[in-house]
């Protein structure tokens, strides 16, 4: 579709105006894989397929086979029904050696229209980012596994003759890099915890004339727990699973802008006070995810609260008309909120067959506005 009011010059405009404030290549929020959308988001201490080098580059150290995966959404259709998120990995394990895992991210907001001042349409392009990277992950004993990434991160939003026609220097790409770290700890059976270090890298310019934007630096840490695995009672072969039940739960903040709270009282907050105001601004994701039968079908349900960005969560109205978004314990445990609206649901399931697996993941209740991301993934286990 042509767009008359084009994303890329609204995101360029809003770059090159207060710059430095918030991060640049925010498409690295974006959740790729079926599984982990379906989920919530929460992956970080699951990391075990190919999506290991995004979510957690230190569960590649505990993977056995080679593992391909593809995912394809139209994203926010509602916005742009040419705008699409596409996201590619591959891992593969040496003996003694480790894991390497490549992935790819490639996110674009479509086909741009350039107006004159009378709308006569003067040229097109298109804006697009771009990431390419290579993980590793290790086993360093049964229990502990430890991982790392390095990627390139490029974005183009707009050609250089649109920032003449705009009064701007050269620029409208951009070009860095930045790496991840993560740790995998299993203590016991079934039961994973997850710390990664997202995005640590320089920033990015995307204009001479702008300054630069911090790359959205992210923090997860992770739990994971399967109180539930029933296994097959013929010992004649090898066990399998028959009805698996696992339980997720993330906590994710973005480290870009810590400790620079705009509200008046800060000046009166102690240090204390201020760790708790970030801690509350952090996302929180839970997941449960029921398998049957060799994960033949696996149905999935997750929850995503995003107070800063007001998505998920519990979505409330007051008497006066007021909307807001507020978190699972104020919801059940505090006073009246007013009206429950929605709740930030997103679901999925897969089916797996001969090494195959096809998921999908739908994560249209986190958002305010009427959206949904179908998200689809085909992942080849050899």
């Amino acid at each position: 579709m042509l767009k008359r009011i084009t994303i890329g010059l609204m995101l360029l405009s809003g770059l090159c105006i207060g710059a430095g404030r918030r991060p640049g290549a925010v498409f690295l929020y974006i959740w790729p894989g079926s599984r982990p959308t379906a989920l919530g988001g929460a992956f970080s201490a699951i990391a075990d397929d190919a999506s290991a080098a995004y979510y957690n580059p230190a569960g590649l150290g505990f993977q056995r086979n080679i593992v391909v995966s593809g995912t394809h959404v139209n994203w926010l259709p509602e916005l742009a029904d040419d705008m699409y998120y596409e996201y590619l990995a591959v891992s593969a394990p040496f003996d003694k050696v480790g894991t390497f895992a490549f992935n790819g991210i490639y996110l674009t907001t479509g086909e741009t229209v350039v107006q004159d001042a009378s709308g006569a349409v003067i040229g097109t392009y298109t804006t697009f980012d771009l990431s390419m990277g290579l993980a590793y992950g290790r086993e360093l004993t049964p229990a502990i596994s430890v991982g790392g990434g390095l990627k390139m991160i490029y974005s183009f939003l707009a050609p250089e003759w649109v920032l003449e026609r705009l009064g701007l220097g050269p620029g409208g790409s951009a070009l860095t890099w930045a790496v991840d770290a993560g740790v995998l700890y299993r203590p016991f059976d079934k039961l994973n915890f997850g710390v990664v270090l997202q995005n640590l890298g320089p920033p990015i310019y995307f204009s001479s004339d702008s300054d630069p934007d911090p790359l959205p630096l992210l923090l997860r840490t992770g739990i994971s727990y399967k109180p539930l695995s029933v296994l097959s009672q013929d010992t004649t072969q090898e066990q399998f699973e028959i009805v698996g039940v696992r339980l997720t739960g993330d906590i994710t903040k973005t480290l870009v802008g810590m400790f620079s709270i705009d509200p008046p009282e800060v000046d009166s907050m102690t240090f204390g006070q201020e760790l708790a105001y970030e801690v509350e601004e952090s996302w929180r994701s839970l997941g449960m995810e029921v398998s049957v039968y060799r994960e033949i079908l696996t149905l999935r349900v997750g929850y995503f609260f995003d107070k800063t960005g007001a998505r998920g969560g519990f979505f409330v109205e007051d008497a006066g008309g007021s909307t807001d978004h507020i978190g699972l314990f104020p919801f059940l445990f505090g006073s009246d909120e007013g009206k429950l609206k929605k709740v930030g649901i997103t679901y999925g399931a897969g089916v797996k067959y001969a090494g195959f697996q096809l998921d999908f993941g739908i994560d249209e209740l986190i958002y305010d506005f009427p959206t949904v991301n179908r998200k689809f993934s085909l992942t080849y286990t050899f």
